[in-house]
């Protein structure tokens, strides 16, 4: 009997460390640290970096092991704390690319591309990196990797899931029952719904493969109660959201300490679910979703084919594995889900785990093709350096060119724009004053440097779709303790409402501010929205109105809002937009009371911000009789 290539291209436990095993980590996170953000960003950046710094919840379901798993990091005694949790995604976005060198060799294993044993091993331990790497740029994993998120995470978990059922069927093919694989496997996937709950989109295909490799497994009355309850024995991470919401921390998201909330928090029933129509060009966005050629390069699909050709006729299993995942995840995201055409682009990140399985496919497809190439090419027994530099350059071609190609864009290490609005947001409120938010993404960096960075602990910040629960009230008792919220059914009422009743109670006791997209979201009859920089004070129609606050923009930063940075999601677009149009509309009033020294050059600034808006700005200055 041949002896298993796979002793020499994996590290064992307690054996000598691969070098190559070393490189699918550190370069992958050498990579993230250069273009890591330097602090909070937009969407749940400041939510989660919160929730992880003060071990509280995070949004619906908690996240309870993402949030313990970042909570080391903050500790570490350099940077912002921030920063030090954007760190710990691209650890485990590092992790992730690690397990797809792993799952790579480890399919190639018993792989004989020539006799020379020192080459095939070269051979399979290359592939396995080149793999990788190529998945260390895509632009899905890269964009998750420069700021806090769970989805490397969850990718990680499933691979490391994967790798030992594929463990458990060796050890069943060589006629051993090792069922403690398959009890791992249960334990790991309840560990992983504290990550992320699409993780139950993989159960099938999980099922699947153990059916195939031994369907008595499903008859063994004894073995699926031991594996039910080491996934309870995983799941039960899930204790920390109750427990930690008994200490009250700075973010108690859902405040899940009763069962009932608890129950309320984890099956997300917070978020309306307000059904819509759908139609042929929806369902084709929703299964654009997921997308090898955009990740991959067309190349990389193609290897993904030649990957699942060849393992249709020796690891069968594999691809059905592959197969059923992506068929179950669209089965549910377009089926069931039936994503909203806007929030697509958030279901594009639940494929994480799956493009991890197609990276894994691509190494295979990349040692094949040099199978093919060493059979038709006439080579010396010795391999001589030449043909390893030429192994190599076949195979990091793909890597290095996602990684120029997806570089610029996903190059955040100079992106304080989220940071700078908030910052700006808080300049420009009095003392002791209060502002509604509307809009995760401009209520998430104020939570973070309030709570984290304990900048202007005097304000509250409430943000207008939460207060018409009586959690969130019993969060801010300062300020909601005998409101008027709490006499009604403001879940009926609705945001808007509840915020219009918010204001009635507050307008006369403290400065009272909205933001930017709560200004362009509600109609306010009774109040009227003056400008204040990129926020409004609201007073009622009978109070004199006065003159715009024009020093507040003196002190406010404007990084990467004159000149172009790399990285621009919605909500950063977004941002800039509310700086060009809060610069217009400031000018424009200028310009109404007759101030054009000093409205011409606020409308000429918002048409540097955004020139996008230079038929506006034109517009306005024509309105005024201002020529260019």
């Amino acid at each position: 009997m041949k002896k298993p290539l796979f002793s020499s291209v994996l590290f064992q436990p307690f054996g000598c460390v691969n070098l190559f095993a070393i490189l699918a980590f550190t370069i992958p996170f050498a990579v993230y640290m250069a273009t890591l953000a330097p602090s909070v960003t937009f969407f749940d950046s400041g939510e989660f970096i919160t929730a992880a710094s003060s071990l509280g919840s995070a949004h619906s379901p908690g996240y309870p092991l993402f949030l313990m798993f970042a909570k080391p990091f903050a500790l570490l005694p350099f940077g912002n704390i921030a920063f030090r949790i954007n760190m710990a995604t691209a650890f485990s976005s590092s992790m992730a690319c690690l397990a797809v060198y792993l799952l790579t060799v480890y399919l190639l294993r018993d792989e004989r591309i020539v006799d020379d044993e020192r080459f095939a091993g070269f051979a399979i331990k290359a592939a396995g990196l080149a793999a990788a790497l190529a998945f260390s740029v895509t632009p899905r994993l890269w964009l998750q990797s420069n700021h806090d998120k769970p989805y490397p995470l969850l990718a990680f978990i499933t691979a490391m899931i994967l790798y030992l059922l594929l463990k458990w069927r060796e050890q069943y093919k060589n006629g051993q029952e090792c069922p403690a694989y398959v009890y791992a496997c249960t334990f790991m996937a309840g560990l992983a719904m504290a990550t992320h709950q699409t993780v139950v989109l993989l159960l099938p295909a999980w099922g699947l493969f153990i059916i195939l490799a031994d369907w008595r497994m499903i008859t063994r009355i004894k073995e699926l109660a031991l594996a039910t309850a080491f996934a309870m024995l995983g799941f039960s991470v899930h204790l920390y959201l109750p427990l930690r919401a008994t200490q009250n921390p700075i973010l108690n998201w859902g405040d899940p300490k009763t069962y009932e909330q608890f129950m309320w928090h984890f099956l997300r029933r917070g978020y309306p679910n307000e059904p819509h129509s759908r139609d042929a060009s929806l369902v084709w966005a929703q299964i654009k979703a997921f997308n090898v050629p955009h990740e991959f390069t067309w190349l990389g699909f193609i290897l993904v084919v030649l990957a699942l050709v060849h393992l249709w006729k020796c690891q069968r299993d594999v691809v059905i594995v592959y197969l059923t995942a992506i068929v179950t995840f669209l089965l549910v995201i377009v089926g069931y889900f039936n994503t909203p055409m806007d929030l697509i682009f958030l279901t594009e990140e639940f494929f994480t785990p799956l493009y991890l399985l197609t990276a894994v496919l691509i190494g295979i497809g990349l040692f094949h093709l040099l199978s093919i190439a060493v059979k038709n090419a006439r080579l010396p027994k010795d391999f001589s350096a030449k043909v390893y530099c030429l192994v190599a350059v076949m195979y990091f071609s793909l890597p290095i060119s996602l990684c120029a190609m997806n570089y610029y864009e996903n190059d955040q290490h100079n992106n304080y724009i989220a940071f700078d609005y908030a910052t700006n947001s808080l300049r420009s409120l009095p003392q002791n004053a209060v502002m509604f938010t509307w809009g995760d993404s401009g209520a998430f960096p104020l939570w973070y440097l309030q709570g984290v960075e304990r900048m202007r602990e005097d304000l509250d910040l409430p943000h207008t779709p939460h207060i018409v629960f009586d959690w969130y009230l019993d969060s801010l008792p300062r300020l909601f303790k005998d409101s008027n919220l709490r006499k009604f059914d403001m879940q009926s009422s609705g945001p808007e409402a509840s915020l219009r009743m918010a204001i009635t109670d507050i307008i006369d006791q403290r400065p009272t501010y909205i933001d930017f997209s709560t200004r362009y979201s509600v109609v306010f009859n009774d109040y009227i929205p003056v400008q204040k920089g990129i926020v409004y004070r609201m007073r009622r129609i009978s109070e004199p109105g006065g003159l715009p606050d024009l020093s507040v923009w003196d002190n406010y930063n404007n990084r990467g809002i004159l000149e172009k940075i790399s990285f621009l999601d919605l909500d950063t677009g977004k941002a800039i937009m509310i700086y060009a149009n809060s610069y217009l509309e400031a000018g424009e009033f200028l310009m109404s009371i007759g101030r054009q020294q000093y409205g011409i050059p606020m409308i000429q600034k918002a048409e540097l911000i955004s020139p996008e808006m230079k038929p506006a700005v034109q517009q306005v200055l024509m309105r005024y009789g201002v020529t260019r």
